[in-house]
């Protein structure tokens, strides 16, 4: 097996993404000592989580100057601390911070990246790594040379993990690589909206695309006279009735680019090549003929369902089942009965 593989938790005000223990666990599968990167101030209990789902060892950078998420100064601290100790591997989760950071220590280490990793084995002492390629189409396995291997690892592609609260670790507390006068960024204040359950930790995602806005039954305020704003208006109400379904499941609300671009609704709702790519144990495309693009972001779902009215729509080609159908005739009657029963 490799050596010692690192790992860096991603985490929010201390509340550790779901795909961080997800990478211990994979790296459990491949290194004989598993080490857990850990920055921030005052994350101490962030140790005891990174023990309990594997990590034999926590490296803690507990300062004011790593409080907030800055990429210099975490990929700073992570490249001093690799070139000094020489660990076989790091892995991320694919999240923007731990793209970001890979990709900044990758030049500081003169080292590459592997992105969105699905698969990670260890053959022979040498990382082999499994990649999709041309939209998720094909898949290839790339075998890693340099050291250390910076790879990132998509979320929920590798199994839920299992935490074992009797398991301890070492933790060994590290300085900050830049100090607080030195950093070129500062973080000013944070936009968060409540009750929204993330793209990428969620299980169950349902997804609209052009067909939302395809309802002539909707008619829009009297105010609204431009035709393309009606359709806005129809596509958004469209979406409520989405995001219905959505939390009746304990999901998350997507979209296709198509929807994005057409200002339906946020682009951090797109799922796709250029949005979030997703692997949830469920995916509900709804109104979303499958264009490559979209298919690219979810492609490895655990079960896929598709609602559309046109038959010959790609997206049925790659779902498990498939309603040919008005949605706004299916959803809310489905969204009804899943209320009737979860409520049982």
């Amino acid at each position: 097996m490799a050596g010692n593989v690192w790992v860096y938790v991603d985490h929010f005000k201390g509340a550790a993404l779901p795909a961080s223990y997800e990478a211990i666990a994979a790296a459990k599968t491949v290194g004989s000592k598993v080490t857990a990167l850990i920055f921030g101030q005052g994350v101490d209990a962030l140790a005891q989580g990174a023990f309990h789902y594997g990590a034999d060892e926590v490296l803690l950078g507990d300062d004011a100057s790593l409080a907030d998420y800055r990429a210099e100064a975490y990929a700073s601290l992570l490249s001093k601390l690799a070139k000094e100790q020489q660990p076989d591997a790091v892995l991320f989760p694919t999240s923007t911070r731990g793209r970001e950071i890979a990709a900044m220590a990758a030049i500081d280490l003169d080292t590459g990246v592997l992105p969105d990793i699905t698969e990670i084995k260890d053959e022979g002492g040498t990382l082999a790594a499994i990649h999709p390629i041309y939209a998720g189409k094909l898949l290839s396995k790339v075998v890693v040379n340099a050291k250390p291997a910076l790879i990132t690892l998509r979320g929920r592609a590798f199994g839920k993990p299992v935490a074992d609260a009797s398991r301890s670790g070492t933790v060994t507390k590290v300085a900050a690589a830049v100090a607080e006068g030195d950093l070129q960024t500062k973080v000013v204040d944070y936009a968060t909206v409540e009750g929204r359950v993330s793209l990428a930790d969620a299980g169950v995602i349902v997804s609209g695309g052009r067909g939302v806005a395809n309802n002539p039954a909707l008619t829009p305020p009297a105010e609204i006279t431009d035709e393309k704003e009606k359709e806005i208006w129809r596509a958004q109400q469209g979406f409520i009735m989405i995001g219905e379904l959505a939390q009746a499941l304990n999901g998350a609300v997507g979209a296709s680019r198509a929807a994005v671009d057409a200002g339906y609704i946020p682009y951090a709702n797109q799922v796709g090549q250029t949005g979030k790519v997703v692997s949830p144990d469920l995916y509900i495309a709804l109104g979303i003929s499958g264009a490559i693009q979209h298919l690219a972001g979810m492609r490895t779902s655990k079960v896929i369902v598709a609602v559309n009215k046109d038959p010959d729509a790609p997206i049925f080609k790659l779902a498990r089942f498939g309603v040919v159908g008005d949605l706004y005739e299916i959803v809310p009657a489905l969204t009804k009965a899943l209320k009737e029963r979860l409520s049982k």
